[in-house]
């Protein structure tokens, strides 16, 4: 099968939707598909080989920004544009894109969702005329619903079907300002009824998203996501003394700070006199003041001596990071998509400690990998991994199964077999070829 994967870039910022796409291409290309991945905005910033190196970003973050602000802009001739779409300069204006929050996007947003209607239709038919000299594609697989704008063009341009991967736009979009917010939904779901196939990790979003976007059943299937095992190990032995860990962007909305409370209050218990705390994963400029504040929090309980933070690291460092944990939560206070966190704690044989909210029940219920705790409860919480760290043998048999479910069922491997299948299934209403 030929499948152009559209991905946007986040820059400096790691983001789970970039890694999971790239991690695709590369499972389809081994597989023998022939699979193109096509950067938008800024630069993928990833911790495993770029499969978009090849490729110019397209729709280049500084230009989308200038047309979104100026009519003027928009006319300039193509030629005078190309000197801000060079993957130098984008990487530089990263840093300030990291700075960016959803609140200060809904012009712009409203903007790409109405895709040949908005003021970037230009970087649209740009992207059309280079997919043009490509080798025709048997579906185009956007990255996530908020590109969904481009669907109504690149269909007919290229006479090909577009499939849309769903992962958590939800979020964004409730969080644009009440000026944009419901124009933004309302625009979405007419958008989508253009979309071939839309793709979900999980029973509870699939459902979420057939009811707030209107979806047809038939446009929806559910593929859970999968993650790249190599290195993936469990320790030899547990870490003594014991650890638990939070590997997630470091922001409110990941439930940092209810971990950060929960490491406190058990600290004060006996079980966990001689916990440590390890906090990992994406940590931009946005975030940095947040982070800060669970540091003063740490030391303000005289604990910020048992705590590390492993802010931004390379895979290899992540490997290390889960196999050093006796105990993993990222207890998200939204509703989560899926938490490709989760898998990787249990690649690692870390048991997990999730809310009883969003998709993390129907994971736990597959992996059969951790325990559930109530949302938002630091005294749930703290019972939950005071279980684990009372029973050191059920706590290592937690992680034993739940690594046996990851590796036969939520590989990148079998993730991509699912893609293709799902493509092909739908293939036989709607054109998607072999």
């Amino acid at each position: 099968m030929n499948i152009v994967q559209i991905t946007p870039g986040a820059g400096g910022m790691y983001c789970g939707g970039c890694f999971r796409d790239n991690a695709l291409v590369a499972e389809w290309r081994r597989a023998g598909h022939h699979a193109l991945m096509v950067p938008l905005y800024l630069p993928l910033t990833l911790d495993e080989p770029d499969q978009s190196a090849q490729a110019p970003i397209f729709f280049g973050g500084i230009n989308v920004y200038l047309e979104q602000k100026s009519a003027l802009f928009r006319r300039l001739p193509r030629w005078l544009l190309r000197p801000l779409e060079s993957r130098a300069v984008l990487k530089w204006a990263a840093g300030r894109a990291a700075r960016t929050r959803a609140a200060d996007m809904g012009d712009l947003t409203l903007s790409m969702l109405r895709g040949e209607e908005g003021n970037q239709a230009r970087e649209l038919e740009t992207l059309i005329d280079w997919l043009r000299t490509q080798p025709k594609p048997d579906v185009v697989c956007l990255s996530n619903a908020l590109l969904v704008g481009f669907a109504r063009r690149l269909k007919a341009a290229l006479n090909v079907p577009v499939a849309c991967l769903l992962a958590g736009e939800d979020v964004f979009l409730d969080a644009l300002p009440d000026s944009a917010r419901d124009t933004a939904w309302r625009i979405l779901a007419g958008r989508c009824r253009e979309v071939d196939l839309f793709l979900c990790s999980s029973h509870y979003f699939a459902e979420l998203m057939r009811r707030r976007l209107e979806l047809r059943a038939s446009q929806v299937r559910i593929v859970p996501n999968g993650i790249n095992l190599q290195g993936f190990t469990p320790a030899a032995t547990p870490p003594q003394p014991p650890v638990l860990g939070y590997f997630a962007r470091m922001c409110p909305e990941k439930g940092l700070a209810t971990l950060v409370d929960a490491f406190v209050l058990l600290k004060q218990r006996e079980s966990g006199r001689e916990l440590r705390l390890h906090v990992g994963g994406g940590c931009g400029p946005a975030d940095e003041s947040f982070v800060a504040e669970q540091r003063k929090k740490l030391a303000a309980a005289g604990v910020m001596e048992q705590a590390r933070f492993f802010p931004n690291v390379d895979r290899a460092a992540k490997l290390e990071f889960f196999r050093g944990l006796t105990v993993f939560s990222a207890p998200a206070l939204y509703g989560e998509a899926f938490g490709l966190y989760v898998l990787e704690a249990l690649a690692s044989g870390v048991p997990v400690v999730q809310p009883r909210h969003a998709a993390f029940p129907e994971l736990i219920e597959s992996t059969r990998g951790g325990l559930l705790c109530e949302p938002g409860d630091v005294k749930s919480l703290v019972d939950a991994i005071e279980q684990l760290l009372l029973d050191p043998q059920r706590a290592r048999e937690l992680g034993r199964i739940g690594r046996e479910a990851v590796v036969q069922d939520f590989s990148i491997a079998r993730m991509a077999e699912n893609v293709v299948c799902a493509f092909s299934h739908a293939g036989s209403v709607n054109g998607i070829g072999h």
